[in-house]
């Protein structure tokens, strides 16, 4: 991993998910991108085509102006953490936030984006419907997505999520290079239900074979309810990241499209990242 994207609007979520971006870019010694996106103004039609272009001047030469005063801040902020040596570079660009982004990831050979969601109490409200969620719909690469509440603490634990499927093996792999550089124990989760295939525990076993002497364990957990019985999992567990791979754009939709219990505060407070199909 040699470049992460960290996309911010300088919001108390996206501090908190810069000082993830921080200490993923030093374990990994990569350089950290740092992007800011803003929308220009909708002018009238019958504004003349000077006044309207000094009006977009004006919000550009501000937004710059914005950035540049956020930014000794931001430095200040990796410094308290003792990170200020990460190799950090700043964009700015105008448009739509998710198209940028995936520009962004494409130009610049991105590896993983980081970053922060706010604003709800529950996982469908913190990535359905948010620029987040877009953009894990939508990007390339994999998303590391922040809630406000998920104050860093060194990660021991992580969990992830699997139907036992070959194309699950690539992302686990990817998972367990994270845990390796952070020194976290991989928890490999499997929630049964009536759909099993008949050869599955065969398939466990398989897995377990070509995983042996790596740090990971592997549990098989019967549950009604999917969300609950991993809400639960990452509780007892201690999980400070829980890795998904999305299978299909409605992902986030068919996982959590109950309403979710009081738990699902916790769960805010644990930060997802999510591999793509391709």
């Amino acid at each position: 991993m040699k470049q992460i994207l960290f996309p911010t609007d300088f919001s108390e979520a996206a501090n908190t998910a810069f000082i993830y971006a921080l200490r993923f870019a030093d374990s990994f010694n990569a350089e950290l991108v740092i992007l800011h996106v803003y929308d220009l103004p909708i002018v009238e039609t019958t504004m003349m085509p000077e006044t309207a272009t000094e009006i977009f001047d004006i919000v550009e030469m501000n937004q710059f102006e914005s950035f540049r005063d956020e930014l000794p801040k931001m430095h200040k902020l990796a410094e308290t953490r003792k990170l200020s040596h990460v190799r950090m570079r700043n964009i700015l660009l105008y448009g739509d936030v998710v198209y940028n982004i995936n520009k962004v990831c494409k130009e610049e050979n991105i590896d993983m984006v980081v970053m922060g969601t706010s604003g709800a109490s529950g996982l469908r409200e913190t990535f359905i419907g948010s620029v987040t969620a877009s953009v894990i719909a939508n990007a390339k690469v994999p998303v590391l997505g922040i809630p406000v509440e998920a104050d860093y603490h060194p990660i021991k634990s992580m969990a992830f999520t699997t139907q036992y499927k070959d194309k699950d093996n690539d992302s686990l792999k990817r998972a367990l290079e994270i845990a390796d550089k952070f020194g976290a124990r991989l928890q490999c989760i499997y929630i049964k239900n009536p759909d099993d295939p008949s050869d599955l525990e065969e398939k466990i076993n398989e897995w377990k074979a070509y995983y042996r002497g790596r740090n990971i364990d592997f549990f098989n957990i019967a549950g009604n309810h999917i969300e609950q019985t991993l809400l639960d999992f990452i509780e007892s567990q201690n999980i400070g990241l829980l890795v998904m791979r999305a299978h299909k754009r409605g992902f986030f939709e068919s996982l959590f499209h109950r309403s979710l219990t009081k738990k699902m505060a916790y769960h805010t407070r644990v930060p997802l990242l999510v591999y793509h199909e391709d």
